[in-house]
């Protein structure tokens, strides 16, 4: 019998054991070797995997780029840039219930469609509320063009108050604008693009109106039937009601002697939704024929969505909280079925059960397979599951360095290419769910600095956190976040979520000359048989770096509604390219099935696709910039 790492792990999360990783490595040493590693050939066109040497709380870095300047650092610009307001969530000092921590999500948005990124706000409520005229509502900020907002709140029809939960964009009505799809503890709103950068709220006439109180948390847009209209996917979080909800001081709750919100455990989970677009502005509710609710998990908080198997139909991936993880695997006949412990995804590499947070899609090693990360609860790691191709992942969470964090609380996260070296990055943000441990002798503040961890192009990653810059580094009570080049300078900034607080706004900036050379490519979709905003088109991208290498650089990614903790990022996919001077290729799978091919294309350069392989916009930022 052949033994993989994988293998070993697996099997003995089948049983009623409960060990920590390092009993876990030291019986599964003797079957593997010492390096914690079954060796096996690599598979055609697999990357081949170095050998890892696994510490107590991590892999010792074998890069020869490990320990190099980073190149890139992020400042926060929030209040330069006029994001001047106050995000309001439950209680600033102590919290009653659940309700009041789990914050909110924040979207890059161009709704205007001038290719230039705008932000949207989701905000909160107080368990006492507001006097009239005084309540705290979600935010539209239009960008600029020269790294400043302007709040249109007020004329954008977007400013509805209430216990805001995520946001996702999409055209569902295939009018050719974005919409806005926002969750709620309460009733969701589903906000039409008028085209004149004003909003309708129509959650009535679409049919998305709920017929009790709903805990609604991640949300996504995706064509999941590909018939070419925008499906919804709620995630549901707890079947809460405050009027029977326990109080902390009744039911004993408490982290590490303090006494806290209770948590989940003990609370019935809220079931999913999938509406289905009719294709006429409305959608039906159709969760329980299409198998949503036959999951082992619950719990929901972030949902991403994404081809996890190669087989041209979008999968779910959520985000649990204190339970088992759910992967919705598309069966291509308008039902989905939960394989997420198949898969090897749904709990911790010793089997146990995560808090999970947020969860982010890309492709890190470049295999042309979409891999997984996830944010878990403080005194765990986070997750990153490397796809294996055949319907599995493996945990790599510890053999790729991420082991190394336990301390702190992971919320929103994702894939970025931060220097355009072509490999994506991971950055994780922050923020301890309890205000009550703020001046307490506890393991972590409520506000903490993010994570940030540079690939090193051989599997594994390298804490970089404190070279990131103070945009990374200071302390912020962090929840969602959205990634998208808000200054169009050609690399990626960051947008954050805190609660009972003002957001940040995380500009990413080129610091030595080699990242400065770096060049890129922005691609952004317009489907005509498929879906308008492209949403589930794979984009592939074919460059050589090296002449005198023997393959070029190949990356794919997709365009995806969602994602990180309930957030929305930039629908427009950015592609690192290092040295290369064009791109070779552009390859484009769009949902409808069909397949466009571009050749030798600029660098530097936005590209809008229509499908049918038109370029409908070129932009070349620079020199937008060099005539201003």
């Amino acid at each position: 019998m052949t033994w993989t790492r994988r293998g070993v792990l697996k099997s003995l999360s089948r049983t009623a054991l409960v060990l920590s990783l390092e009993d876990v490595l030291s019986l599964a040493r003797p079957l593997l070797g010492q390096d914690g590693q079954g060796q096996k050939p690599a598979k055609p066109g697999e990357m081949s995997r170095p050998t890892y040497e696994v510490q107590a709380r991590g892999v010792k870095l074998t890069s020869p780029i490990a320990g190099t300047p980073l190149g890139v650092e992020f400042t926060d610009m929030a209040k330069q840039s006029g994001l001047n307001v106050k995000t309001i969530y439950g209680g600033e000092h102590t919290n009653k219930y659940l309700l009041e921590t789990t914050g909110c999500g924040v979207a890059f948005f161009d709704y205007d469609q001038d290719d230039w990124v705008d932000i949207f706000l989701v905000n909160g409520w107080r368990l006492e509320g507001f006097p009239k005229g005084q309540e705290s509502i979600c935010h539209l900020f239009k960008n600029n063009r020269d790294g400043t907002f302007t709040d249109v709140t007020a004329k954008s029809g977007l400013g509805r108050s209430g216990w805001g939960q995520g946001c996702c964009v999409g055209d569902y009505n295939n009018d050719g604008w974005n919409d806005l799809f926002v969750s709620y503890y309460g009733q969701n709103a589903l906000f039409r693009n008028n085209g004149n950068g004003t909003f309708t709220e129509v959650t009535k006439e679409a049919g998305l109106l709920q017929s009790k109180v709903r805990w609604n948390s991640g949300c996504a847009f995706l064509d999941y039937d590909k018939d070419g209209h925008l499906d919804l996917f709620v995630g549901n979080y707890i079947d809460f009601d405050i009027k029977t909800a326990p109080l902390p001081q009744d039911a004993g709750c408490a982290y590490k002697g303090i006494t806290v919100a209770c948590g989940p455990p003990g609370l019935l989970g809220g079931k999913n939704i999938l509406y289905r677009n009719n294709g006429d502005g409305t959608f039906t509710d159709v969760s329980q024929k299409a198998g949503i609710w036959d999951t082992i998990g619950t719990y929901a908080l972030s949902v991403a969505v994404g081809d996890m198997d190669n087989d041209g139909w979008p999968d779910i991936y959520v985000a649990n909280d204190s339970t088992a993880a759910t992967y919705y695997q598309n069966q291509k006949d308008g039902t989905f079925k939960d394989v997420a412990i198949e898969a090897g995804i749904a709990y911790s590499p010793d089997g146990k059960p995560q808090a999970g947070m947020g969860v982010a899609i890309g492709d890190f090693n470049r295999d042309g397979l979409l891999d997984i990360v996830k944010t878990n609860f403080a005194g765990d790691t986070d997750s990153l599951y490397l796809n294996l191709g055949d319907g599995t992942f493996d945990d790599h969470t510890y053999l790729a360095g991420l082991g190394v964090n336990t301390r702190f609380l992971g919320w929103g996260v994702g894939f970025l290419d931060m220097d355009n070296d072509g490999w994506l990055d991971i950055l994780i943000c922050n923020g301890h769910v309890y205000p009550e441990v703020d001046g307490k002798q506890v393991d972590a503040p409520y506000a903490e600095h993010k994570y940030l961890y540079r690939n090193l192009r051989n599997g594994q990653f390298e804490e970089v956190t404190k070279l990131g810059g103070p945009g990374i580094t200071d302390a912020a009570p962090a929840r969602g976040c959205a990634f998208g080049d808000y200054d169009n300078d050609g690399d990626v900034d960051v947008v954050v979520n805190c609660i009972n607080s003002g957001p940040q706004l995380l500009r990413c900036d080129r610091t030595d000359d080699v990242t400065k050379k770096r060049n890129w490519i922005k691609i952004r979709t317009v489907g005509t048989k498929s879906n308008r905003t492209g949403i589930g088109a794979r984009v592939m991208v074919t460059a050589q770096v090296d002449p005198k290498a023997a393959k070029p650089m190949v990356q794919i990614d997709e365009v995806r509604s969602g994602g990180s903790y309930y957030s929305q990022n930039d629908l427009r996919l950015h592609f690192g390219l290092d040295q290369a001077a064009k791109v070779d290729q552009v390859e484009i799978r769009w949902p409808s099935g069909a397949v466009d091919t571009l050749k030798n294309l600029d660098v530097n350069k936005l590209y809008v696709i229509q499908e049918g392989g038109k370029v409908l916009k070129t932009v070349d930022y620079a020199a937008q910039a060099g005539k201003s």
